[in-house]
C-alpha cells in the first residue's frame, strides 16, 4: 500500500501533537500517538514511535516518558516559555493602551499557543479582566515597525498628527499639516508609545504619541538630523521628568515633604534624585522636571503637605496655578 504524502512529515506532526495535547499531568501513550497521527493520514507502529521520540530528544526536544499502567506515556516537558512568563506577556498586552482591543485579542490568542493545552485555559481566564481603555488606531501596530525601520535605515519620516474633536473623532491637526521629523527612539510611558524625534526646522527634540500618528512615510533620500543632540539625551530621564509627555522647560525643583512620602518621588524619578533630611520626619528632595501644568497637577495630587521651596519662579507659578483653579469656583454655581 502506497504511503500518504504526509508520511514524510511524521516527526513534525508528532511534536505538534505532543505540544498541543500533552503536559506533565496528561501523558500520551504510544497507542494514543499512533491514533493521533492517523488523523493526519500518517501510519505508525509502536517501534517507530519509540525511534521517533529518540530522534526528537536527540534534536533537542525534552520529551519525558512516564511509566504507569493506567495513565503513563509521553509528554513534552520543556517549552520556550513557562506559564508565569506567558501570564506576564498577557498582562502587558492587556495593559497597553497603544494596542487596540482587536489586536490585543489576536496577540493573546497567539500567546496561548505557546502554553500547553491545559495551561492555556489559565491565560484565557485572564482575558476577562481586559476592560481597559484602548487606542482606536488600528495602524499603530505597523507604525511602530515603520519607525523602527526608518531608525535602522537612518532616514527621516513624514506623518500627519491627529487630535480628538468634540465628536469623539480623531482628526488631522493643523488642517492636515505634514510633519517631517528625524526619528530617534521609541519610548513607552504611562501606557502609551511615544516617538522621540528631532525637528531640524526648530532645532529641538520633540515627542509624539504613536497612536496619533497617521500616514507615516519613510523619506529614504533624507538622512536623519539631530543625532548629536540625541547622544546627549538620557531617554529614561527625559521620560521620567516629562509629565504626561507634555513639554516644558527642564528645571531643578526642590520640594519639602514628609519623609513618609519619599517613595512616591523615588517611584517617579528613580534613585538619582537628591534627598536631604531637614528635621525629624521632614525632608527636601531635588528633582529635574519639565515644568508644566501636568507637573503642577501631579503636585496638587500629593496634597497640602508638599511645598515647592525653589526656584522662586516655579513656586510663584504653582501659587498662580492653584489660585486660577480656585477662582473658577468663587461665586459661581454649577451649570449643566
Amino acid at each position: 500500500m502506497a504511503k500518504s504524502s504526509n508520511q514524510k512529515l511524521k516527526l513534525l506532526y508528532l511534536i505538534k501533537i505532543l505540544s498541543e495535547k500533552s503536559d506533565e499531568n496528561h501523558c500520551l501513550s504510544a497507542q494514543r500517538l499512533i491514533d493521533e497521527l492517523s488523523r493526519y493520514d500518517i501510519k505508525a507502529e509502536r517501534k517507530s514511535i519509540y525511534d521517533d521520540i529518540n530522534c526528537l530528544n536527540y534534536f533537542g526536544y525534552d520529551i519525558i516518558y512516564v511509566k504507569s499502567r493506567t495513565d503513563g506515556g509521553y509528554y513534552l516537558a520543556s517549552r520556550d516559555f513557562e506559564l508565569p512568563e506567558l501570564k506576564l506577556l498577557v498582562d502587558a498586552v492587556q495593559a497597553s493602551r497603544f494596542i487596540t482591543l482587536k489586536k490585543s485579542k489576536e496577540l493573546i490568542s497567539k500567546i496561548e499557543k505557546l502554553a500547553g493545552p491545559y495551561d492555556a485555559k489559565q491565560l484565557q481566564r485572564q482575558v476577562l479582566v481586559a476592560g481597559r481603555i484602548k487606542t482606536e488606531n488600528e495602524s499603530i501596530y505597523y507604525n511602530v515597525d515603520k519607525i523602527h525601520y526608518a531608525i535602522q535605515e537612518n532616514t527621516q519620516i513624514s506623518f500627519i498628527y491627529l487630535t480628538w474633536n468634540s465628536g469623539k473623532e480623531l482628526k488631522p491637526r493643523k488642517d492636515g499639516h505634514l510633519y517631517r521629523m528625524s526619528p530617534l527612539a521609541l519610548t513607552w510611558k504611562d501606557e502609551n508609545y511615544y516617538l522621540i524625534a528631532y525637528d531640524d526646522e526648530e532645532n529641538k527634540i520633540k515627542h509624539f504619541r504613536v497612536d496619533k500618528m497617521s500616514r507615516i512615510s519613510q523619506l529614504t533620500e533624507i538622512p536623519r538630523q539631530g543625532l548629536e543632540e540625541f547622544g546627549k539625551l538620557d531617554v529614561a530621564e527625559y521620560t521620567n521628568k516629562t509629565f504626561g509627555m507634555f513639554g516644558g522647560e527642564a528645571t531643578a525643583v526642590t520640594l519639602l515633604m514628609p519623609e513618609t512620602m519619599a517613595g512616591i518621588v523615588l517611584d517617579r524619578f528613580g534613585k538619582e534624585i537628591t534627598i536631604r533630611k531637614i528635621s525629624e520626619g521632614i525632608i527636601s528632595i531635588r528633582i529635574m522636571v519639565a515644568v508644566s501644568n501636568q507637573f503642577y497637577g501631579w503636585l496638587t495630587g500629593l496634597g497640602k503637605d508638599v511645598t515647592v521651596l525653589s526656584p522662586e519662579h516655579v513656586r510663584k507659578e504653582y501659587q498662580d496655578y492653584l489660585e486660577e483653579i480656585l477662582e473658577q469656583y468663587k461665586g459661581k454655581e454649577a451649570k449643566e
